[in-house]
């Protein structure tokens, strides 16, 4: 496996824990009923600013998941894995694991840079694989 698959199956289970971090802190906000119910009616009230900056967090990575994915695949069936791309994967995990305490505690204008460097690894490695 090349270092930027095994970076994409880790940036993966990161999306998984940060599930995990969201779902009791919400939970506790809106209670079990409404969290486990199909939510067809608005939440019974506001969650906290924590909660909603875990999810955006999380909607965060889904969105930045997807062009590192195309940026790892595109790496990979091209066969332009080099020392570079590795280094591109491994940044792009390293932000995404700093974004989230730095969301969840509000940390500006730190969670936008940390974004940015993940977002310019994700850029290097795509345009890496096309020269």
């Amino acid at each position: 496996m090349t270092p930027e698959l095994a970076v994409l199956a880790l940036a993966a289970l990161l999306q998984m824990l940060q599930l995990a971090l969201y779902a009791p802190v919400v939970t506790r906000d809106l209670g079990a009923g409404y969290t486990m119910s199909a939510r067809d009616l608005p939440p019974p009230r506001p969650v906290s600013p924590l909660a909603g900056r875990l999810k955006r967090a999380l909607d965060n990575h889904f969105e930045g998941l997807i062009l590192f994915t195309i940026a790892c695949l595109v790496t990979v069936l091209a066969g332009k894995s080099t020392a570079f791309t590795a280094g591109c994967a491994w940044t792009y995990l390293g932000a995404r694991i700093l974004y989230i305490p730095a969301y969840a505690l509000a940390l500006a204008p730190a969670r936008s840079i940390i974004w940015g460097i993940g977002f310019l690894a994700t850029l290097l490695m795509l345009l890496s694989a096309l020269v």
